[in-house]
């Protein structure tokens, strides 16, 4: 079956949205968009393609502008965004890119828009093999998914049963121009040594390694697909809706097969990366840790707390030095963690207030109370966890402690909200 006939066919069988193929010049994608351009089933859904620049190759603007030449004389419009790749997260720049790239993708995709990748079966072969070498379980060894969500739309691999040299045929008989990338030649990354020394010596002893290696992710597919149906179940009894924390405990006693991917998935729709299995065992031990005691497991794009017996997930980040008072009328305030205390609805104070962070002995007497509390007895009540206390807001009026960003309020607060019609609201930044 030709190239053609493939997209045909999967076209037909997937009717649904706008199409957007993720084009970065190379021949599997110069393939795909060549080959959609020209059946009238991709044209009528608003075919388009869209280009990332990673910034990361002294050629990337002009690769930038080959795909949007080669785009306009398909008649095609080419959407070119440049990514800014963060290298500080120690993920290391292959993954850093990939977040970079589908934050740009979640970011322009159209509602419903199908966001199709040239990943083709020699692509899910590497893919699983490099997932067996890492320890992975069936959600791993299963490969990449044909559809999954992405931002509004739905990234869709519709070539995963296509071997690559139906592409590369398409590009040769053709006469497609392509990008290429001198990374692809770089053996000493993990999937190029694999595709370049590995593959090669696998089909040589096993011709059919490949479609045997595909073959294997699909019964695992089915397999996650099946505990995953046990695992989300299990995902919506643990989870907080307010706070996005998982029960600790609850989350422990589950069997292995689902609390590993459940754990994953929680992280992942954080947009944080998942723990190795060593971490993973960290967490498992800590889980059990005693009152008081607040643990913390860190690994490279994420760190999980354990604190009241839940599991707290965060993305790891530079604790910046609490700054001076900040006078505060009710405008939307930023603060330095990132977070933000604002009025709602939109009003302005009559009385302006200052706004504090806690240096130790600060006392409030909550409205209705009959008593004046510590503020560190406050928070160790269990409202506001360790990680936010030292940038909650601390709202005085003159040198009096009258509110405690939107958790505790005195009665001078009330009186003062009250007459502005509107209630403060912290968001924290962690």
């Amino acid at each position: 079956m030709s190239l053609s006939d493939f997209l045909r066919q999967a076209l037909y069988e997937h009717p649904d949205g706008q199409l957007c193929v993720a084009y970065s010049g190379g021949p599997d994608s110069t393939a795909l968009l060549h080959a959609l351009a020209h059946l009238p089933a991709a044209r009528t859904r608003d075919l388009r393609a869209i280009h990332v620049d990673h910034g990361l190759h002294a050629q990337s603007a002009r690769w930038a502008a080959h795909c949007r030449a080669f785009s306009a004389a398909l008649g095609l419009a080419c959407d070119v965004h440049v990514a800014k790749v963060d290298r500080s997260g120690g993920i290391g720049l292959e993954a850093a890119a990939r977040h970079a790239r589908y934050a740009i993708f979640a970011e322009h995709l159209h509602a419903h828009e199908r966001l199709i990748f040239g990943h083709h079966q020699d692509d899910q072969a590497e893919t699983v093999l490099l997932k067996l070498l890492r320890g992975a379980g069936p959600e791993g060894l299963a490969g990449m998914r044909a559809e999954r969500p992405v931002g509004p739309g739905l990234a869709w691999r519709p070539l995963l049963d296509v071997p690559r040299q139906v592409l590369r045929d398409y590009v040769q008989a053709h006469d497609l121009p392509c990008i290429h990338d001198p990374s692809n030649d770089d053996r000493q990354l993990a999937r190029n040594h694999l595709r370049h020394e590995v593959m090669p010596l696998l089909k040589a002893l096993w011709p059919q390694a490949t479609i045997s290696i595909t073959h294997s992710a699909a019964l695992c597919r089915m397999a996650a697909n099946t505990l995953q149906q046990d695992w989300l179940a299990a995902f919506e009894n643990l989870r907080d809706d307010a706070s996005n924390s998982l029960d600790a405990g609850g989350w422990l006693k589950l069997p292995s097969a689902l609390r590993n991917p459940l754990l994953a998935h929680w992280l992942h729709a954080q947009g944080l990366s998942a723990p190795t299995t060593a971490q993973r065992q960290q967490i498992e031990r800590q889980c059990t840790a005693q009152e008081g005691q607040l643990p913390c497991i860190r690994w490279p794009g994420a760190e999980v707390h354990v604190w009241k017996n839940r599991l707290w997930a965060l993305a790891p980040g530079n604790q910046p030095s609490p700054p001076d008072e900040m006078a505060w009328q009710g405008e939307p305030l930023m603060l330095p963690d990132g977070g933000s205390l604002t009025l709602e609805p939109s009003a302005r104070l009559a009385t302006a207030l200052n706004v504090r962070w806690r240096s130790g002995g600060e006392r409030i007497k909550p409205a209705g109370d009959r008593h004046t509390r510590d503020l560190r007895a406050l928070f160790q009540s269990g409202a506001i966890p360790p990680w936010q206390r030292d940038f909650c807001p601390l709202l005085y009026e003159g040198d009096q402690l009258i509110a405690v960003a939107d958790r505790w309020l005195s009665a001078r607060a009330e009186t003062i909200f009250r007459e502005a019609r509107a209630r403060p609201r912290w968001r924290p930044g962690r």
